[in-house]
C-alpha cells in the first residue's frame, strides 16, 4: 500500500506517521518535501511564498513517482494546493495548469489519510505560529479531500483522537481493505 499522510501543520501528521512506521516496520517512510528541500539548500521565504509551496508541491509530485510498494508519505500533493489556496497571493497560482499534475500523481495512493484539526485542539502552539493559516489550511483541506470537487477520486480515510487511536483507525482500514 502507497498511503499519504495529509492535514496542516502542527495537526500530528509526523506523530501519526512515527506510530505507523512502528506498526507497519516493513513500509517505507518518505520525508515532507519542506524537510528534503531545506536539507537540499533550499531557502524558503518567511513566511513562505506561493513559489515556496509551489517547489514543495512539485517535489511532493516528484516523490510519488517511485513505484515502490508499502510506502509512507509524510503530506501528498493536495496540502499544498490547500495552502496555495488559502496563501494571500493565492492569485498568483495557476491552479489549472497544476491540476493535471496533480491527479496523476495522487492515482499512485492507495489511501490519503487526512489528520484534521479536532474541535478540542490536540497540538500547542507557540506565539508566533499563523493560527489563522493553519484553520485555513485545515477548512480547504477538508473541503478538497471530503467534497473532492477537483475530481482527485483518492480513496480518504478522515482520522481522529490519540496518536495510537490513529494509527489503529489506518491499520483496522487496511485489515479491511486486505478481505
Amino acid at each position: 500500500m502507497r498511503i499519504a499522510i495529509s492535514g496542516t501543520h502542527r495537526a500530528g501528521k509526523s506523530t501519526l506517521i512515527e506510530e505507523l512506521s512502528e506498526l507497519l516496520p516493513s513500509y517505507v517512510t518518505v520525508d515532507e518535501p519542506y524537510h528534503q528541500l531545506e536539507e537540499e539548500g533550499y531557502e524558503f521565504a518567511s513566511p513562505p511564498s506561493v513559489e515556496d509551496f509551489e517547489e514543495q508541491l512539485a517535489r511532493s509530485i516528484a516523490d510519488l513517482d517511485d513505484d515502490s510498494r508499502d510506502m509512507l508519505f509524510d503530506r501528498c500533493p493536495v496540502d499544498f494546493l490547500g495552502y496555495l489556496l488559502a496563501h494571500e497571493d493565492h492569485d498568483a497560482f495557476d491552479l489549472e495548469a497544476w491540476l493535471p499534475r496533480i491527479r496523476g500523481a495522487l492515482r499512485k495512493l492507495d489511501l490519503l489519510v487526512l489528520v484534521g484539526i479536532e474541535r478540542r485542539d490536540r497540538i500547542s502552539l507557540s506565539a508566533s505560529e499563523n493560527e489563522a493559516l493553519r484553520l485555513a489550511v485545515d477548512e480547504k483541506l477538508k473541503e478538497l479531500l471530503l467534497d473532492d470537487p477537483y475530481d482527485f477520486g483518492v480513496e480518504v480515510l478522515e482520522v481522529e483522537g490519540s496518536p495510537r487511536a490513529r494509527a489503529k483507525q489506518v491499520l483496522e482500514h487496511l485489515r479491511g481493505e486486505a478481505r
